[in-house]
């Protein structure tokens, strides 16, 4: 299926000005823009448009979505694509009434997210050789996103101007361009420390650049070599389930609260715009109480 040039300017100008309003992530707008132009393309088989449709429309895609296999997740977030690209062209009287007003979101499962266990993150952190420039730089990239909670994106997009290592500190530009302050521990900063002015250094020969984490061109690393690196690393630990780069996010929120840390602050240095999504760690923690009680506890 494929959309006309028209329809996919249209969908282009209205997530354009959604996201000079909003803020929206880059990532989050790729996948409007690819949800937005797959349903517009579905719409066009039966003589419609995103903006002729009417709610029985949309119901007849989502549903037709739901039968070919599409995720309920994965609708939830065509639906969200769909409501702001609907209320823009409302605002701007393109369209007279907003078809997904009356449609409900999908329920979605409260699914607990994978992270390590602390004995796997050690493991997982020793496994790059810190004496190759690249093992260095590794090493220091894992170490700060475990020390932290950052997203991949916020990591591999840092610049030299947010660390503040004599404080301890990383200034983090997350979602909605939102800043927060994060405090990393000694063992980060002393691997930032050593990949700064020494492996940073020779990649970079004599050439600039903002980005902390360089690869040996001198370019910034991408999301997708990061999440390779990780596989790579995971083997070497000898750790046999998949880990990712957002697994060690879920690992760092799940191992404060282990310890105690308080539910609100965790909410702050993850960069979480509502409580509730902080709250699904809470989950994760009492599962791990639970397979402990059941492993020690005689009547488990």
């Amino acid at each position: 299926m494929t959309t006309s040039k028209t329809a996919a300017a249209v969908i282009d100008a209205a997530l354009e000005q959604i996201w000079s309003e909003s803020g929206l992530a880059a990532n989050t707008l790729s996948a409007y823009r690819s949800d937005l132009l797959l349903a517009e393309a579905s719409l066009q088989q039966i003589g419609k448009t995103l903006l002729t449709a009417h709610r029985e429309d949309l119901y007849q895609v989502l549903a037709a979505r739901l039968e070919s296999g599409v995720s309920a997740r994965s609708n939830a977030r065509l639906l969200s694509a769909m409501r702001q690209f609907y209320r823009l062209q409302l605002r701007l009287h393109r369209i007279d009434a907003e078809p997904t007003a009356l449609i409900e979101s999908p329920k979605l499962p409260k699914s607990l997210p994978k992270g390590l266990s602390e004995a796997e993150v050690d493991a997982l952190l020793a496994a790059p050789d810190p004496a190759q420039r690249l093992g260095l730089r590794d090493r220091a990239m894992l170490e700060l996103l475990y020390a932290s909670g950052l997203r991949v994106t916020e990591l591999v997009t840092l610049t030299t101007d947010q660390l503040n290592l004599r404080q301890g500190v990383v200034r983090v530009i997350g979602k909605g361009s939102k800043e927060r302050l994060v405090p990393i521990g000694e063992v980060a900063v002393e691997c930032l420390s050593a990949y700064l002015h020494s492996a940073r250094v020779e990649l970079l020969k004599g050439r600039s650049s903002p980005t902390v984490f360089v690869s040996a061109q001198g370019h910034g690393i991408s999301r997708q070599r990061f999440w390779h690196s990780i596989k790579h690393y995971a083997l070497i630990a000898g750790i046999s389930h998949a880990v990712t780069p957002h697994g060690l996010r879920h690992s760092f929120a799940t191992h404060l609260l282990n310890h105690g840390a308080d539910l609100r602050a965790l909410q702050m240095l993850l960069g979480h715009s509502s409580l509730s999504t902080t709250q699904i760690y809470t989950l994760v923690a009492k599962e791990g109480l639970k397979r402990l009680h059941a492993e020690h506890h005689p009547r488990g």
